[in-house]
């Protein structure tokens, strides 16, 4: 049986504790459903870019939402089939989501690996188990990371998803996320692709164990602004086979997307009270920049409002009408010393 070596340090108890306490916040805001449904998009689209960005995928956000949108974009095919199966992988894992699998198996591994590198492997290793030995290399030509025997590989997997799916049940998903993330990537189970499928089995694991049920973030942003530290954390336990670092490492990022999801749930969503005092209010872009600059700056005056958006003195009054009649924010002052403030 698999028994992943780590400790449980101040540090990483500290993380896990901010993470569950962000997640409730997350989980408690009230949230209209179109922008609910607009940061689960934004949350794949940045997932995809990601992810593939890590492996050098060159596209950029903007040609990502095209993708998604259907629209052909200037690029390789190759760039282009990495983004669109990873989009297919996610649908796949919102699918075993909806469906309530009750555990993780072989299968399942080797269908998102399919997914994920439909047309960028020959059919003969999609979905399979590497026939050969791999080894990572530097710009040297190296060894940096030498891969279990390929006859291991099988035994190492289906000792990973025996842990996963019995004795890890005593963890914090977030840890049980970052020790699977980890083992895949050192079991290496194929020719190709195993970075993008380790870290789509993290995503999964917190889904399925009901920590990131509104699919709102994205920790794949983390690792592509700090390759460095993503390699230099994953080697580390590579050289100890101790995973402390590389799980306070992981649950950092965790905490870092999380916090990002926070703000913006409170830049374009409102609070509960508000919905049970006066129902839902729905709040167009510039109202929505409104709050957001009140929440950083403090107070705005009408003056600063028409610079914002150029616009008159009168139209600036009418964007902020149904801010004031619906107590979102409030009127200060006399004449030219007017200005506005959040209730």
């Amino acid at each position: 049986m698999y028994r992943p070596n780590f400790e449980i340090t101040p540090r990483l108890l500290n993380l896990v504790a901010e993470i569950s306490s962000v997640r409730e916040l997350i989980n408690s805001a009230y949230i209209l459903p179109q922008l609910d449904l607009k940061l689960k998009r934004e949350a794949m689209l940045q997932i995809a870019h990601h992810s593939t960005a890590i492996e050098g995928n060159p596209l950029n956000p903007e040609q990502v939402s095209s993708l998604i949108q259907g629209k052909d974009v200037a690029a390789r095919e190759k760039d282009k089939q990495e983004v669109l199966n990873y989009l297919q992988a996610l649908k796949f894992v919102d699918d075993l989501g909806a469906r309530g699998i009750p555990s993780i198996d072989f299968r399942v591994i080797l269908e998102l690996h399919s997914i994920l590198m439909k047309g960028l492997l020959p059919p003969e290793d999609l979905g399979k188990i590497r026939r050969g030995e791999v080894a990572v290399l530097d710009h040297m030509g190296r060894i940096v990371f030498q891969a279990p025997k390929a006859e291991s590989v099988p035994s190492l997997l289906d000792d990973l998803l025996g842990w996963i799916n019995g004795p890890s049940q005593e963890f914090h998903p977030v840890i049980v996320s970052g020790v699977s993330h980890y083992e895949l990537v050192r079991i290496h189970p194929f020719m190709d692709g195993n970075g993008r499928t380790a870290r789509l089995l993290a995503t999964m694991i917190l889904y399925l164990r009901g920590f990131d049920t509104k699919r709102f973030f994205v920790l794949e942003e983390f690792y592509n602004q700090d390759l460095k530290g993503y390699y230099s954390a994953l080697a580390s336990a590579d050289r100890t086979g101790e995973l402390t670092g590389w799980l306070e490492y992981f649950a950092e990022g965790v905490a870092v997307s999380l916090k990002k999801v926070k703000e913006a749930i409170s830049e374009l969503s409102l609070e509960s009270r508000l919905k049970e005092k006066r129902g839902q209010i729905f709040l167009d872009e510039r109202q929505r920049e409104i709050i957001k600059v009140l929440k950083r700056e403090g107070r705005l005056r009408i003056s600063e409002i028409q610079r914002m958006f150029q616009v008159s003195r009168e139209m600036a009054n009418r964007i902020l009408d149904p801010l004031i009649e619906n107590g979102l924010i409030v009127r200060r002052g006399l004449g030219r010393a007017t200005y506005y403030e959040l209730s």
